[in-house]
This record gives C-alpha cells, sequence and structure tokens, in this order.
C-alpha cells in the first residue's frame, strides 16, 4: 500500500470513533471520553505519526508518565490506543499491534484502589437539599439536584429529562431505554415531593421540553451539577445521593431486591434471571417513605 495513504493515529482514531459511534448512547459521553483522553495523552506524540510507524516504545513514552498515579485513566488510554492499532491491523496498514498486552507487563501492574463516589450519611442529606435550596444558582439547577436525589435517579438521567417522559395521572416518570445504563426503559415511581419539584420546574418551562434546561435551553451538564455541591461545601458529587439512599435503605429493612429495583441496577445470575417485575407499586410505597423522610 502506497505511503501517501496510510492514515496518521489522529486520522485512525476519527475512523475508529465513527465505527463506535452507532454502538454508544446518544449524548452519552463515550466519544468525549474518548476525544479527551487521546487528545490529551497520545495525540501530543502519536497523532501525526503515520499507524505503521508507531512502535511500542511510542505506546509507552504515551503512558509512562500517567501508568503509576492515573491508573484508571492509564489503563482506558491503552484500551483505545489499542483499538485504533487494531483497526491500523484490520486495514492492512500494518501486521501487529504495538499497543498489546506485551505493553502492560513492560509497565508493570498498576492496579488501581477502586475510587467510590463521595456520599453523605442519609442523615444528612435533607440539610444539604435545604443548603442547595437556600443558594442562588440557576433555579433549574436548584430543582434537578432536588429531583434526583428524590428519584435516586443517575444524574444524567434527570438533567436530560423531558416532560413527554412524564405520566402525571399515574405519577410516573419513564425514562427511556437510550438513556438508562440498563439500556431498559425504567419506570420510577414519583412522590409527593418530587411531584412537587416537577410542579416548580413547570413554572420555569411551561411543561414543554428538558424539564430542567440550562440558561442556554440545553441539558444542564454534569459539571455544573458537580460545580453546584463543591461550591456550596455539601460533601459529596451528585451520584453520591444514589449511595445515600441505597444506605438508608439497608438501615431501614427495605429488602435488597427492593432497593436494587429502584436504583434500575441490573441483578446478575439465577436471582436476576427470575426477577421479572419492577416492583413499581412496591416501589411507588419506598420512595414516598424517601420523600418524607427528606422532608424539612
Amino acid at each position: 500500500m502506497a505511503r501517501s495513504k496510510v492514515p496518521t493515529f489522529r486520522e485512525a482514531t476519527e475512523k475508529v470513533i465513527q465505527l463506535h459511534a452507532p454502538k454508544w448512547k446518544p449524548g452519552g459521553l463515550s466519544e468525549k471520553h474518548w476525544r479527551s483522553t487521546l487528545e490529551a495523552y497520545a495525540f501530543p506524540l502519536l497523532g501525526d505519526v503515520a499507524v505503521n510507524q508507531i512502535t511500542g516504545g511510542d505506546v509507552m513514552a504515551c503512558l509512562g508518565p500517567i501508568w503509576n498515579h492515573k491508573e484508571e485513566t492509564a489503563r482506558r488510554v491503552l484500551q483505545r490506543i489499542s483499538a485504533v492499532m487494531r483497526w491500523a491491523v484490520a486495514q492492512g496498514f500494518r501486521e501487529d499491534n504495538p499497543a498489546d498486552r506485551r505493553i502492560k507487563a513492560a509497565l508493570g501492574s498498576n492496579t488501581a484502589k477502586t475510587q467510590h463516589f463521595k456520599a453523605l450519611h442519609h442523615s444528612q442529606v435533607a440539610q444539604a437539599l435545604a443548603t442547595i435550596r437556600a443558594t442562588n444558582a440557576w433555579k433549574s439547577t436548584i430543582l434537578c439536584f432536588e429531583y434526583l436525589t428524590l428519584c435516586a435517579v443517575r444524574s444524567g438521567e434527570a438533567r436530560q429529562a423531558t416532560w413527554e417522559e412524564i405520566d402525571l395521572p399515574t405519577a410516573t416518570w419513564i425514562i427511556p431505554a437510550t438513556r438508562t445504563k440498563t439500556s431498559k426503559p425504567h419506570r420510577v415511581p414519583l412522590s409527593t415531593p418530587a411531584l412537587a419539584v416537577l410542579e416548580k420546574a413547570r413554572e420555569q418551562t411551561g411543561g414543554v421540553g428538558l424539564i430542567f434546561p440550562s440558561p442556554t435551553g440545553k441539558p444542564i451538564s454534569n459539571a455544573t451539577m458537580s460545580k453546584l455541591c463543591k461550591q456550596n461545601n455539601i460533601g459529596c458529587v451528585p451520584h453520591g445521593m444514589r449511595s445515600s439512599f441505597r444506605d438508608w435503605c439497608g438501615e431501614t429493612g427495605i429488602t435488597r431486591e427492593l432497593a436494587e429495583a429502584a436504583l434500575a441496577h441490573t441483578v446478575k445470575g439465577v436471582e436476576g434471571a427470575y426477577a421479572r417485575s419492577d416492583l413499581l407499586d412496591r416501589r411507588r410505597k419506598l420512595m414516598e417513605q424517601w420523600g418524607r423522610y427528606l422532608k424539612p
């Protein structure tokens, strides 16, 4: 194959992203993470190098500075470089993958400790919500934080929620499969406090489009939600509210199956195979209890 036709690593990355994109969730962070990590740690050394000229030493030079202090990031960068190089092999631009498992062997183990999201004890959540309500942050941001806490959902599920997903007659929010981690629709029973938050949000939006839009009309960013917690010394990240809810369930005698269903967690093994119901009616009572517990 002519040398002029061999793509650079940057060009090959674009091809690989195009191949993966249809499998990624619309509005998700997969593409953003691919681009940001490779831009930061691979492109400075590999970006303009033809894929058939990249060596194992080049890959090690990218990873060396972060291998032992940004362990998870380093592993993801290696996985993404390897994916690009596997594409290059499949396209006939080279015969080997210079980012295969030998790189890990050469760099040594960098197993990182599991990093958990910062969370509050459930007894502190009501005060955290009161603190957030008292801020001068954008109204929709405050309401979104309260809503995700009351519903125990993931930040992105709340930030991108639309009015068409809300069934007010049955007090149910149906998160479509395209926006859930499990790629399955998730029904969320709306407690009295959650419905009150929606009523306030309706005053802001008129009940059309996004429930919690940013000042630009687009979904509130994850960074904005995290900043809300940090600037007000809440002591957790938005996702940590799910952990607080789960601990509250565990300490108040809520069954595991009910708590896991409320969090839309996938139960694996035999137990999961027989869990055909989403326990909506029982979860409705559970979320009402959680809402009362968080009442100021």
